[in-house]
């Protein structure tokens, strides 16, 4: 079968140019794709293996930039209050911080579409209990929601994206709702209802196609808006456990260190955290630009 979506031409080939035209939004992507591949390839890249205890000496805790340590190697980024190379902790943090950001993005996503999407075609009664609850739900500000959640479920993977995706889900199940109750008011979208047809059908060839591309933006703000989430819950103390040190609880690790000059323990997680969300932020306006032809030049 031959392949036709990058065919000259083709949609994706036209999106594909239009995006490489904004320097920004490509230096970015490559930011993205570069932290990605620096956090697949971290256990083979790194010096140390953070999650080791058995590999940690804290006389090696708090050592500058470029102190050789007693393993013999250079930690380039210095070592935090545990004694972990910062440089691997920093990779295995990205790794963290990329997979719940994604894991929560893609729950929050699925959830979040689904609902807003039946609302819109079944209308009436669930229509009305599912968006109103939606919209008192964003009335709270995420991070006080994911605070009382991850502060009742405790600490763990499971429990702190079981809190993302709630705090989350209902900016999607609003922008579905908004783009599937627009097509499900338009003539061909009744013709069909009144048609044989099945609503899983119905739902599927015309309502969830024209509510992807919002959704697509959406997700993309939410991966960042996860990631951010997570880091300040774990600088809180209430994400991941210390056995999993993720960007936020190294920044609060080293927070109470900066007073003394001790500034790498913080600084260069924060630099990490704040590069990464930024490039998904970026890239996330660059495709709301292409998908939106009022936002194209």
């Amino acid at each position: 079968m031959a392949v036709t979506f990058l065919q000259p031409g083709s949609p994706t080939r036209r999106f594909l140019g239009d995006f490489r035209e904004s320097w920004i939004a490509t230096g970015a992507l490559a930011v993205v794709v570069l932290i990605v591949l620096l956090a697949v390839f971290a256990p083979w890249i790194t010096p140390q293996d953070p999650y080791d205890i058995a590999n940690l000496s804290l006389a090696d805790a708090r050592r500058p930039p470029g102190f050789v340590g007693s393993e013999g190697y250079v930690h380039v980024l210095g070592t935090d209050a545990q004694g972990r190379d910062l440089l691997s902790a920093i990779l295995f943090g990205l790794r963290i911080s990329l997979e719940m950001g994604l894991a929560a993005g893609l729950f929050s996503f699925v959830l979040g579409a689904s609902l807003g999407i039946l609302a819109a075609y079944l209308g009436g009664r669930f229509e009305t209990a599912i968006m109103r609850f939606v919209d008192l739900q964003l009335s709270f500000p995420a991070i006080l929601l994911a605070l009382v959640l991850v502060a009742l479920l405790g600490q763990g993977k499971g429990q702190l994206i079981v809190a993302l995706v709630a705090a989350q889900y209902a900016y999607f199940a609003r922008t579905a709702f908004g783009a599937a109750a627009t097509e499900r008011r338009k003539d061909y979208v009744e013709a069909a209802a009144a048609t044989p047809l099945s609503g899983r059908r119905i739902i599927l060839r015309h309502l969830l196609p024209n509510a992807l591309p919002p959704l697509i933006v959406v997700a993309t703000v939410q991966v960042a808006n996860a990631i951010a989430l997570e880091a300040t819950l774990s600088f809180l103390g209430l994400g991941l456990p210390e056995t999993e040190p993720s960007l936020g609880m190294l920044i609060a690790n080293g927070f109470q260190y900066m007073m003394n000059g001790r500034y790498w323990i913080s600084v260069y997680p924060g630099i990490a955290l704040i590069v990464l969300i930024v490039a998904i932020n970026l890239v996330g306006d660059q495709i709301r630009d292409q998908l939106n032809p009022r936002l194209r030049r």
